[in-house]
């Protein structure tokens, strides 16, 4: 299977009806991209908000761009006219941010709030306490240009099948908390992202919704 088209033919085979694929194609150039969108694929997630920015324009108006990479508050406006989604809102200020620019725009943009579960430093997120306690205050319910969708959460980088699946879960039980406490009339709050090339099978058993895979599709990246 050596090019893209087959790749996300084979994927997608994989995932059962109802889980969304995000390709990340991030340090990939956009004839890439286009290869994927040949093939059907409209869902593309980037790290980089500049980088995104840059192949945006060159690119079909109907591709849905996924931010999934850490996010600075100064680089919101660079892509809030355009972008789907924003899966990695992992503060308050951002948040803010996020709902300040979209107002300007007049837009309401989809985010997820991400989780910090994994045993690493170089992770980012709420920890589940920051999260209940941020939600609890109560201030994201002024804000009329996001709108809350879920939750994305990454697992540690480890061989322990154990660890990964462990920390899914408690990504999917914290989910459902808060779905029940505050989002239980939201159709909308319905999404989990989790797992990447190398765990995407195990977050898809703990209940994931949205894959994001882009070495199994692109290949190595290319710096």
């Amino acid at each position: 299977m050596n090019n893209i088209s087959d790749r996300i033919e084979s994927l997608k085979r994989t995932l059962p009806l109802g889980v969304q694929l995000i390709a990340v194609s991030k340090y990939h150039p956009a004839e890439m991209i286009r290869e994927a969108y040949d093939a059907g694929q409209r869902l593309f997630g980037e790290n980089h908000v500049q980088e995104m920015a840059a192949k945006q324009p060159l690119l079909p108006a109907d591709i849905q761009w996924h931010m999934i990479g850490h996010l600075q508050t100064n680089k919101v406006k660079y892509m809030i006219s355009f972008v789907a989604m924003i899966h990695s809102v992992d503060s308050l200020k951002l948040l803010r941010e996020i709902n300040k620019q979209a107002q300007k725009v007049n837009r309401i943009v989809d985010c997820l709030l991400q989780l910090y579960v994994a045993q690493e430093d170089t992770k980012f997120g709420f920890t589940l306490e920051e999260c209940r306690q941020m939600l609890a205050e109560g201030e994201w319910r002024q804000m009329n240009n996001v709108r809350l969708c879920g939750v994305m959460g990454m697992a540690t980088n480890t061989n322990s099948d154990d660890e990964v699946k462990e920390e899914f879960i408690a990504i999917h039980n914290f989910f459902t908390e808060i779905k029940e406490q505050y989002f239980v009339d939201v159709p909308c709050f319905k999404e989990v992202s989790m797992g990447m090339s190398n765990d995407y099978s195990l977050a898809v058993q703990c209940g994931s919704t949205m894959v994001r895979v882009g070495t199994s599709i692109f290949g190595a990246r290319q710096y």
